[in-house]
């Protein structure tokens, strides 16, 4: 019996894991992966955006290598270990003879090339639904207690990486409907659930921050069919490059003739379908279906074993695919080989200019949680990113960094401060400001909650406002201001206005620590006309007015 990965199989295998160590070590970080690594600062069970997989990545990471290779380093493992799997779930008896044609389908996806080295939360989302499926395949085919427990573990690891995962598991399930009386797929439902809570008892502490959001703070925009819906078709096609008709051809062209490739169908039919829909209601990242690569390299490849005509323009255009993206890869690290001025280019550069101008010190960007971990990662400077009632609430908004730079002297960074000098401009050419604060104060973590349940402009009042106060300290009354967003249908912020306040009990002038303290107000004019939310938020020391109340509708 041949070995199950051949000489020429772990050849390749070896060479792509070098040169993704080599790509992660000489190309500079994107912001998302900065974001990610000030996740890896404070290891826990959940973060703002995401669950925790790509900030335990990270770590451990960190823990073998400095910079950007420990950034990525266990990015590069799960991508050949993605390979590895998928290589052992395809069973076709000759696959041995068609090696080089596996890599030329798998290596040539764009995504799947670029998460190669990337650290991101699709890189382990793509290595667990690899690993699903394989698990899937073995339980299908000899289920046992040992194979449910695996799967199970799996499937939490699925879970762990990003919550898309639900997907890959709800569509495995309906292509076998049958596992629903199965009690061993309960028995790993039950697995994935309990290896899971700890997730969940994080989502539950942090008052479900990581739902809400994504399911309804997130703002959006009116329908446009050419952003949306021909959007969506668009990166249909960015997944794959330029072999995009061989792919869903071969895709077309597979009957579901087993358990297992009747799972693959409705898991890339499903994923496709749902953010199809999805589409005429928001816009679709192009990251979002990355997940249907891992069923597409297996039913393209069987394929291409079994159709000349498919192994001849597979061949031919992955190998072209292939040339392109390695071309991209050398630019992402050589800027003067990269068509544009993309975000992995000159890190190192802006962070140091500005570090030589304004000095060591903590630095507070304005709405920006993607420039306050940069600055941090090249300079290892302590920062802050100060989320205003204009932006989106973030990692900034839970974690301890406001804490770290609490009555410090700041340098405070923003692009809303034009009489201020410039201090460096962005790839998008946009002036930065820049001003010392001294005695840096902020109340970003101050919750304003409302009583009533339905709010109409046309009524008058006076509603019922609470501030909670989770400092341990007492805040003075006279260092705040509160101020009220108007936005439209589509929770896009429209106006900003001062909002007059009542205190109800007349002697207080503070805010107690770990306390509420009540007031009231009522709706100030707006020449907005017909808005569609309101939201409520703090602000003191000049400072803009911050996120610390829910988005709410208006009637």
């Amino acid at each position: 019996m041949p070995p199950k990965f051949p000489k020429r199989f772990l050849y390749l295998l070896g060479a792509i894991l070098v040169i993704n160590i080599l790509q992660a070590a000489y190309t500079e970080l994107i912001f998302d992966e900065a974001y990610y690594w000030h996740y890896a600062k404070h290891i826990a069970f959940g973060y703002f955006d995401h669950p925790p997989m790509v900030a335990w990545m990270i770590r451990a990471g960190s823990l073998l290598f400095d910079g950007e290779l420990g950034v990525r380093f266990i990015s590069c493992l799960f991508s050949v270990g993605t390979l590895a799997v998928l290589w052992c779930t395809i069973d076709t008896v000759h696959k041995n003879r068609f090696v080089p044609h596996f890599f030329i389908v798998a290596f040539s996806m764009t995504l799947l090339n670029a998460y190669g080295f990337f650290t991101l939360p699709d890189t382990p989302l793509l290595f667990f639904t690899a690993l699903f499926l394989w698990s899937y395949k073995k339980f299908i085919a000899s289920p046992s207690i040992l194979i449910a427990v695996g799967m199970g573990l799996v499937m939490a690891g699925l879970m762990y990486s990003k919550y898309h995962a639900v997907l890959v598991i709800l569509f495995v399930i309906l292509s076998n409907v049958r596992l629903l009386t199965n009690k061993l797929a309960w028995l790993a439902v039950l697995v994935a659930l309990l290896a899971y809570v700890p997730h969940f008892l994080w989502l539950y502490e942090h008052d479900f921050v990581s739902i809400l959001y994504h399911l309804f703070e997130r703002p959006n925009g009116a329908y446009r069919f050419e952003k949306y819906t021909l959007g969506y078709f668009v990166n249909l096609i960015a997944i794959l490059g330029l072999t995009f008709p061989w792919v869903y051809r071969a895709v077309f062209k597979t009957k579901a003739k087993d358990p297992f490739t009747k799972a693959l169908l409705y898991l890339t039919y499903g994923v496709l379908l749902f953010f199809f829909v999805s589409s005429f209601n928001r816009r679709v990242q192009t990251q979002w279906i990355i997940v249907v690569s891992i069923p597409l390299v297996v039913l393209v490849f069987k394929q291409l074993i079994q159709d000349p005509v498919t192994r001849k323009w597979m061949v031919r255009m992955g190998i072209a695919n292939i040339m392109i993206l390695l071309y991209l890869r050398i630019g992402l690290a050589i800027p003067a080989l990269f068509p544009v001025h993309y975000e992995s280019h000159d890190n190192e550069r802006w962070t140091g200019e500005l570090q030589n101008e304004i000095g060591k010190g903590p630095v507070v960007f304005e709405n920006s949680y993607r420039l306050a971990p940069m600055y941090a990662f090249y300079t290892g400077n302590e920062t802050f990113s100060l989320n205003n009632i204009n932006y989106r609430q973030n990692q900034y908004s839970i974690d301890d960094s406001e804490a770290k730079i609490q009555d410090k002297d700041v340098y405070y960074i923003s692009r809303y401060m034009a009489k201020e000098p410039v201090v460096f401009r962005n790839i998008k050419d946009e002036a930065f400001y820049g001003k010392k604060i001294p005695h840096f104060e902020s109340y970003r973590k101050l919750r304003v909650y409302l009583e009533d349940k339905k709010f109409a402009l046309s009524n008058d009042g006076p509603h019922l406002l609470k501030v909670y106060n989770p400092y341990d300290k007492p805040i003075a009354l006279d260092k705040l201001t509160f101020g009220i967003a108007y936005t439209n249908d589509y929770k896009r912020v429209k106006k900003v206005l001062p909002l007059q306040t009542v205190l109800q009990d007349t002697k207080k002038t503070a805010l107690m620590a770990n306390d509420t303290t009540y007031f009231t107000f009522t709706f100030p004019k707006t020449t907005f006309k017909d808005p569609g939310y309101f939201r409520i938020g703090l602000s003191g020391n000049g400072l803009h007015v911050g996120l610390n109340g829910k988005t709410t509708k208006l009637e």
